[in-house]
């Protein structure tokens, strides 16, 4: 066989540096006249091991991780040309055991099966990996719309976006509607970690999700679709216009789809503006038509009266990738895997303090734990584990004695969190809470779209006192205000933005409550993060006199001659921690 090179292309690849290794690879081909045939791919998931090259030859398929334009020249002589792999840079073999086999052992990739395997701008591949082949079984054995929709139903698939509704029952309520116009949409704009799934997705197998769509269509009787996708995912937006009209020339859309009379199904790509409310679903559909991404009062729900006032049905990116290996396989397939009430897997975005950053597809029903120090590797530098925020911006900060809790839908909403679209933020011992509630409610404060009062005005007044109190200025009664302002808030919002945006602080309080009264009361920071309630103080056993500390001292309020013991004066110190950071002798203390 033609021995081949693979190189992800997916974004996080090209950020970095598959395409300049991509080019070394070639150059060197040309240059040597090698029998090799180049190809791209796009992100698996092991986004801590970029820039990815795979090779395939007689001897099976290698991995290589963190490959680099200089070390193209000694892949391509010892592995190409010499049949000698560097087994010290093979995350994954087929011929023996790769390092990185936690990250491989436990998961059970669906959405994701073709993710890193073909080239997403060729259809020819995507077909080999059984692209379509769903969609064939329907046109070529005709399937009644509600046995499909049954099988969806029997699968248990719930709506992979956040809500986590019963995707199947949502299918139903809009096959019922007789109205003749009917649309279905693919929400590709969550806003959050997870958005890097839906990215991913997007950009390595947009077939899987055009199938599912036209499945989804099929099932319904739409003969319209929309992928809605921010703008900011140009590689995404690229590869599905690419897979629609090549889908097109295969007769998979258009009119009379591979025979079926009077099925037609056209689908085009509409670019958002990235804003976070418009994964809000009739937020999503007012940018459609051209107005303010807002959300309005619901019922009527989107399968009664949704674009253009027309029965519609929304699913996010991972629930339609998943459709055609559920059809494909049968419903029993998919729910062999997972809990009574959260059935298939789960993609997760991984991300913050953790070694193996990147994608995982895991079974629902494994532990918290399970992922983050299994397949995710722990936690960088060994520190310890603190929390995990479940769930996006809106989600909720899980603890370490809740980490064996089974990922799914019941489980997480108990502890606070939310599924949401499956980011996982990863906190160390370093990480003040308190802070970092602040910051996910700065991001839902500023994406909050102002059409309810107490989203637009009560995160604003959350915000602010989440800021006096990192910055020492915290007062009692701000912890009940905060608490009070939370439950008005999801309580007076009308859509989900606002009823979950005080996730973060409700779970911070409900866990990590001695650190806001740590704030407030002893104006301390426990984590020694909020650089306002930090002390500075020289050691005076561990001082060497360099002076460096006073040098950089922007306010000059380190005193002390060289090669004498120096000394903070602590009014004029404006903790800024410059001499803590330059200090080379550890003379520096923090309290």
């Amino acid at each position: 066989m033609k021995k081949q090179i693979i190189v992800g292309m997916g974004s996080c690849g090209i950020a970095a540096g598959a395409s300049k290794v991509y080019d070394k690879i070639n150059d060197i081909i040309i240059a040597d006249g090698l029998d090799v045939e180049l190809k791209k791919t796009s992100c698996i998931g092991m986004c801590y091991k970029e820039p990815l090259v795979e090779i395939i030859d007689t001897n099976g398929r290698f991995l290589y991780g963190d490959i680099t334009e200089d070390r193209v020249i000694d892949l391509i002589d010892k592995h190409i040309e010499n049949h000698e792999p560097i087994k010290d840079l093979i995350v994954d073999s087929d011929m023996f055991e790769g390092s990185e086999k936690a990250y491989f052992d436990g998961q059970v990739k669906i959405a994701l099966r073709n993710c890193g395997y073909i080239d997403p701008e060729c259809i020819e591949e995507a077909e080999e990996h059984k692209a379509y082949k769903a969609l064939k079984m329907i046109a070529n054995k005709p399937i009644l719309c509600e046995t499909i929709i049954q099988t969806i139903i029997d699968s248990g698939i719930r709506g992979r976006g956040g809500g986590g509704f019963p995707t199947g029952m949502k299918w139903r309520f809009a096959r019922n509607n007789r109205c003749k116009m009917k649309y279905i949409i693919c929400n590709a704009d969550e806003g959050d970690p997870g958005a890097f799934m839906d990215r991913s997705l997007l950009e390595g197998d947009p077939h899987a999700i055009i199938e599912g769509m036209i499945i989804g269509a099929y099932a319904i009787g739409a003969s319209e679709g929309v992928i809605y996708c921010r703008a900011e995912y140009p590689l995404a937006i690229k590869r599905l216009n690419i897979a629609i009209a090549q889908a097109n020339e295969r007769g998979y859309l258009g009119n009379n789809i591979l025979g079926i009379k009077g099925f037609n199904l056209d689908i085009y790509v509409k670019e958002g503006a990235g804003a976070f409310v418009c994964g809000e679903e009739t937020a999503l559909i007012a940018s459609v038509e051209g107005l303010r991404g807002m959300p309005r009062k619901r019922p009527p729900f989107p399968a009664e009266s949704g674009l253009w006032k027309k029965p519609t049905n929304i699913n996010n990116v991972e629930t339609f990738a998943n459709i055609p290996y559920i059809i494909l396989n049968g419903a029993d397939s998919y729910n062999k895997y997972g809990t009574e009430k959260s059935k298939g897997t789960k993609v997760f975005a991984l991300t913050g303090k953790i070694k193996h950053g990147g994608l995982v597809e895991v079974p629902m029903g494994v532990t918290i734990r399970e992922v983050i120090f299994g397949l995710g590797g722990g936690i960088q530098d060994d520190k310890k584990f603190k929390a995990v925020q479940l769930g996006g911006p809106s989600g909720g900060c899980i603890p370490e004695h809740l980490l064996d809790i089974p990922i799914d839908y019941d489980s997480v909403n108990s502890t606070g969190a939310i599924m949401g679209s499956g980011g996982m933020v990863v906190m160390d011992e370093s990480t003040c809470m308190v802070d970092m509630a602040r910051f996910f409610l700065a991001f839902t404060q500023d994406e909050s779209c102002g059409k309810c009062t107490f989203c637009r005005i009560g995160t604003k007044r959350m915000l602010e006192i989440l800021t006096r109190i990192t910055e020492g200025k915290g007062k009692e009664g701000d912890i009940e205000q905060l608490e009070e302002l939370s439950e008005q808030i999801k309580d007076g919002s009308l859509c989900g933005l606002g009823q979950t945006a005080p996730n973060p602080v409700l779970t911070t309080l409900k866990y990590f409550r001695h650190e806001y009264e740590a704030h407030i009361h002893d104006h301390k920071c426990p984590a020694k993060n909020c650089k306002a309630l930090l002390t500075y103080e020289i050691i005076p056993d561990m001082c060497t006199g360099c002076t460096i500390c006073a040098i950089k001292c922007p306010t000059d309020t380190i005193t002390g001659s060289k090669k004498e013991i120096h000394f903070i004066e602590q009014e004029g110190c404006i903790q800024c921690g410059e001499c803590y950071s330059r200090c080379n002798f550890d003379a520096i203390r923090i309290y």
